[in-house]
Parts: C-alpha cells; structure tokens; sequence
C-alpha cells in the first residue's frame, strides 16, 4: 500500500527534534503469567505504544540512531503477533482492536510487509462492532491519508469530528490540503485552532498556507 506525503515548503521550522531516544522494551511483558493463567497488561502494552506513536506514529518515522528504528521494528513485529493472537477470537475487543491497528499503521510506516493489511482489517472490524467510535474513526482516517487514500480518509475523519474527536480537524484539514482544496484546509485547520489556542505549529501552518508559500508533493 502506498503512501501519500505531503511536502509543505516553510514547514521544516515546525518539525518536532526528536532528541528522545525509543526506549527499550521487552513486548513478552504484556503478558503476565500466573500459574496457568495469562492476563493482558494493558499499561505495558500502553506504554510500548505511546513511545511507538512518539517516534513512527506519522510518516517518515524518526528516530535518533537506525539502531533505535531497528529496535522499534521489531517490537512492532512482536506486539503485532501478540494481539492477532489474541483477536484471534468471534467477539474481538474492541479496544484490543484499536490497539492493534494503531500497532501496524506503525508497522505501515516502518515499511513491514503486511501490516497496512493488518491494520485496514483491525479498524475495519473495530468499526464493524463500535460504529460511533470516535478515536477508532480518527486513527482509521489517519492511516488512510498516510496510506495514499485520502479520498477514503475524509470520511472517517469528518465522522471523527462529528464524533467531538477535535483532533481531527488538524489531520482534515491536511487531507484537503493534500487534495488542492485550500479553501476547506483553512476552515478546519482555523476550526482546530480554535480548540488548540497554545499550538503555535498550526498558526506557522495557516500562515504559510495564507501566503501561498507551500507546495504539495503527491509522489
């Protein structure tokens, strides 16, 4: 599946310096074992994929050393295993679904063969069983616009907003963005603003916009 990246010119200045290190992790300790009894940590797995999201959550990952990406690589293998083992089920949880998709998008981003597969099946049926999730909607929709299916996206994240998902207003207005409609970038990257007063990112975003100092890359 490919991708769809937009490249902004007078963007550079807003990128976040990924100076944090991806920490080291042990995916096996999601599992904790009592006797014959195996309980899902759900903290652990949390915790993995919080510093999963920090560093390879959008595409291109980064990442301080290609030892840190290779590291992230394979706890992303690892824990995708772990959970399709355990959705492997009739009535799979919905948040463990969430929680997968969000595991291999990252593994999309990482460029690991079958995870945007993996992940397009986990929201799809996450959605299936909670059709008004809003996070479930937001995730989806930012997979797809990542995935060079923007026209696909829209849905999912205009859905999110409807939701009260206000964080989708920003990825919305990127996807119009993406697609040349300036008009309906501004309105929900403004609406978002609203919501974020204190993220200075989005204003250097509108500015830049509003001057026509940008350009889009679909390639």
């Amino acid at each position: 599946m490919e991708r769809f990246i937009p490249i902004i010119l007078f963007f550079i200045f807003i990128q976040t310096s990924y100076a944090k290190e991806y920490a080291y992790h042990d995916p096996r300790a999601i599992i904790v074992s009592s006797g014959k009894q195996h309980q899902l940590d759900i903290a652990a797995l949390d915790e993995i994929i919080n510093d999963l999201s920090y560093h390879a959550k959008n595409y291109p990952p980064k990442f301080d050393s290609e030892n840190d990406k290779q590291r992230a690589t394979n706890d992303v293998k690892k824990l995708s295993a772990i959970l399709q083992i355990l959705l492997n089920s009739p009535k799979p949880e919905p948040a463990l679904l969430k929680r997968s998709g969000l595991v291999n998008s990252i593994g999309h981003n990482l460029d690991i063969s079958g995870a945007a597969k993996l992940a397009d099946k986990d929201f799809s049926k996450l959605l299936a069983l909670e059709p008004n999730n809003a996070e479930g909607h937001y995730l989806y929709g930012i997979f797809l616009a990542g995935a060079k299916q923007a026209t696909k996206a829209l849905p999912h994240l205009k859905k999110a907003v409807a939701l009260g998902y206000t964080d989708a207003y920003f990825s919305l207005g990127m996807v119009y963005l993406t697609q040349g409609n300036i008009k309906q970038a501004l309105t929900n990257l403004k609406t978002y603003k609203d919501h974020r007063p204190d993220d200075k990112n989005t204003d250097k975003i509108i500015t830049a916009i509003e001057e026509g100092k940008f350009k889009i890359n679909a390639n």
